[in-house]
Parts: structure tokens; C-alpha cells; sequence
């Protein structure tokens, strides 16, 4: 099923222009979204091909499936409630059906989790995008060894340091665990190679250093400190850093470079923008999405705002969607056997 099916069959039952046109804050690079909703034909919706929703290769034309999108508006689904509420001069085409399903019978307390929770969820991800943009990872990745310290005195040195001090191979070493002791190692030497020591690590991609089974006498050169769980932690933080730079958004990621602020500041927009829908909603029982305040939205998009001062914003809307969540009228959550009843009546009429 393709959104060229869907029109061709005649199954729309609504179709907006969606995203920063319906918010108001298009420009003139502004892509053109479209979501929509449909209906199955009947053999498709009573058999075995349920499909809940239709998209083009880019995502940015999505349609749901009727019985899909009533299930996501009693949640409070930030983006289907966008949709739902959508200006009229957005709307290219609503089959009458649809004035039955009306956004005041969705909104509810839910809305403080669906939209600010996503917010908060997307500031998170701004932290780490700013990491990402503060603190490149070279794209030569470090070894286990360099997690690695030796004993010297009072104090530690690479277990790179102290194999170049004393012209020793990190091939040649013996390691055994020292019992109550995480992360440390007695460490012996096979200068001849003769004696199967294991090497600290037997690849450059190993995750563990290698144990070995010493022989009594033997000498003791030194105690090796591992530090594994920050290995752990950096090959993560590598892998993510460089998903990122395969599949970031060049235009944004220059953008983001022009203004200099070290964030995504297109995200921290809609993220405040996100937060000051909640705030409406529980404040006023409403929802509109053409914003008010564009130019401060804009201005924030430019990059022309603090980072630390976006954060601070984003705290104190926080604070006030708690304080209109104690207050509003709204209830806890819609009335899913009401949503559920219209449903039933708008597809026995689709099916008649």
C-alpha cells in the first residue's frame, strides 16, 4: 500500500500541510510535510492485511489508519494531536466523517507526559548533541591498553609509558587477577616468549585484558590497574559519535557550526515550542498550534540564543506546566468508550 493508492482508491479522509507551515513558522527553506488519515478497504481492514500506517521514502508524508490515529489521540501523541488541531488554511482536504472525532474530547492531563516528557526527552538529546559538537572523537579508536595504568610509587602511569621506560613488549606479559581487588593485576614477564604468557590483550579490539597461568618463582614486575568499565563507556560514546557524523543533516549541522552556540538549534527550538504547547493546554483547555511568538522562536532556530539560557527557559516552563497540571480543568485522561463508539460509527458508515 503506497500514499499513491491511497489517493487513487479515494480512501483520504484528511490531508494537512503540517510541521513549521502549520506552526507558523515557516521560512523560506521550509520543507512542505504532510500527514493524513485513511481508511482500509474492507477486505483489507476484516482479513489479514491491517496496515496502520503509509509513508513516503522520506518520512515527511505520513498517514495513519484511522484506527491508528484515534488509538495515538487517547494517548496524547504530540504530533497526532498537531494534526488533529491543524489551521484551517492547512487543511487540503477533510472527508465530513472527521468532524466527529474533535480535539476537545482528546485533551488531557496526559498531555503534560506526551508533550513536555518528549521535551524533556529531546533536551537530553541536545546535551548530547552539544557533547558532540564540544568534544569530537578522533577517528582512530583506543585500545584496551589505553585504559590501562601501571603502580609507580604513589602514583600511575600508562601502561604505555611504563612498557616504552623499561623496553618491554605488552606480548610478553603475564597477568594474573589479584583476588578482592576489581580491575587489578599482578604482572609477569617472559622476556624469550617461551613460557605462554597471554599478552595485557591479545588484540586491538579486545575487550578484556588476557589472564595467564604464571609459573611458581617467577618475578613480579609491577601491578597493572584496568579501568574496563570506562573502556566500556568510551566505546559507546564512539559508536554514537560516529553514527552521528555518518547520518547527521549536513545544512544543519553547518548551521549549527555558522552561529557557533554548539547545539541543534532547529531541536532546542520545537523543544520550547513543545514545552509552551503543554503549558497552553493545561492552562486554557485548548489547543492552538499556529504559535504566537515567532520571531522569539525563530531567533532561537538562528542560534542567536545561549545555550545555558535555553536550559534555564526550558527549566522554568517545566515548573509552570506542574503548576497548571495541579490546577487544570482538564481531565486525567479522554474517554476511550467514547472515542472508541465514534470509531465504530465512522467506519459502519465507511463500510455501509
Amino acid at each position: 500500500m503506497t500514499i499513491q493508492n491511497l489517493k487513487s482508491q479515494k480512501l483520504i479522509l484528511f490531508e494537512v500541510i503540517s510541521g513549521s507551515r502549520s506552526f507558523g513558522l515557516n521560512t523560506p527553506t521550509s520543507d512542505t510535510d504532510i500527514k493524513g488519515v485513511y481508511y482500509l478497504p474492507k477486505e483489507k481492514f476484516f482479513g489479514l492485511d491491517y496496515i496502520p500506517q503509509v509513508s513516503n521514502e522520506t518520512n515527511d508524508e505520513v498517514y495513519y489508519e484511522i484506527g491508528r490515529f484515534v488509538e495515538l489521540l487517547l494517548k496524547n501523541n504530540p504530533n497526532i494531536l498537531e494534526i488533529l488541531a491543524s489551521p484551517e488554511d492547512c487543511i487540503l482536504y477533510k472527508h465530513p466523517l472527521m468532524e466527529q472525532l474533535k480535539i476537545e474530547d482528546f485533551l488531557s492531563k496526559l498531555c503534560k507526559d506526551s508533550f513536555a516528557g518528549y521535551a524533556v526527552t529531546q533536551i537530553k538529546k541536545a546535551r548530547g548533541l552539544n557533547k558532540k559538537i564540544v568534544n569530537p572523537l578522533p577517528k582512530e579508536k583506543k585500545s584496551l591498553l589505553d585504559f590501562c595504568y601501571v603502580l609507580k610509587d604513589y602514583k600511575t602511569v600508562s601502561v604505555s609509558e611504563f612498557l616504552d621506560e623499561n623496553n618491554l613488549k605488552q606480548e610478553h606479559i603475564g597477568l594474573v587477577d589479584l583476588p578482592n581487588s576489581k580491575g587489578m593485576f599482578a604482572m609477569f614477564y617472559d622476556q624469550e616468549k617461551t613460557l605462554g604468557y597471554k599478552g595485557i590483550i591479545k588484540k586491538e579490539n579486545s575487550n578484556e585484558v588476557s589472564l595467564s597461568s604464571i609459573p611458581k618463582n617467577e618475578k613480579l614486575i609491577g601491578y597493572l590497574s584496568c579501568n574496563q568499565d570506562g573502556y566500556s563507556k568510551y566505546c559507546k560514546e564512539y559508536t554514537e559519535y560516529w553514527d552521528w557524523i555518518e547520518k547527521r543533516n549536513e545544512d544543519r549541522y553547518n548551521t549549527n557550526q555558522k552561529h557557533g552556540k554548539n547545539y541543534d538549534s532547529k531541536n532546542m527550538m520545537h523543544t520550547i515550542r513543545l514545552l509552551q504547547t503543554a503549558e497552553q493546554i493545561l492552562s486554557t483547555g485548548k489547543l492552538n498550534i499556529r504559535v504566537s511568538n515567532r520571531e522569539e522562536l525563530l531567533d532561537i532556530k538562528a542560534g542567536n540564543r545561549e545555550y545555558d539560557d535555553l536550559l534555564e527557559m526550558a527549566d522554568n516552563l517545566i515548573a509552570s506546566i506542574e503548576n497548571h497540571y495541579q490546577r487544570t480543568i482538564l481531565p486525567e485522561k479522554p474517554d476511550e468508550q467514547k472515542a472508541i463508539q465514534t470509531l465504530i460509527e465512522i467506519r459502519e458508515e465507511l463500510y455501509r
